[in-house]
């Protein structure tokens, strides 16, 4: 198995949302993660609106079941869209996920790069960092 496959596996059948479709979706009340890293976040800009969460513990803020959880993980019908640097690391965090009871967790096609290259708005900070 290789990692294009395990990639092609976790997108099958999802419906990821491009940079418009996110906004759209946050302001219709999804939770917005950005998964990327402290520097790669100073050297692109902070996502509006989203909630830095580390990858290396992102399941546990998020499942509603969780004593780690953050407040906002009320319960396993949360629309969530994950957003890395590319959109590849977001779809298999979204995938994670989805095999802990959050249907609904889906990521977007190209990430914060693709975010920038739809001429969405970025900003300085402070980041909505969550640990």
């Amino acid at each position: 198995m290789s990692v294009d496959r395990v990639l092609a596996e976790a997108r099958h059948g999802v419906r990821r949302y491009t940079a418009h479709e996110t906004e759209v979706a946050r302001r219709r009340g999804a939770l917005v993660v950005d998964t990327r890293t402290e520097t790669q976040r100073a050297e692109a800009g902070e996502l509006p609106g989203a909630v830095v969460i580390d990858r290396t513990v992102l399941e546990w803020r998020l499942d509603p079941k969780s004593d780690a959880r953050i407040a906002e993980a009320v319960d396993y019908d949360l629309e969530i869209v994950v957003v890395c640097r590319q959109g590849y690391s977001s779809s298999l965090a979204a995938e994670s996920l989805r095999r802990i009871g959050l249907r609904r967790a889906t990521d977007m096609v190209g990430g914060v790069e693709a975010w920038r290259d739809a001429g969405l708005p970025l900003h300085d900070g402070p980041a909505d960092v969550r640990r």
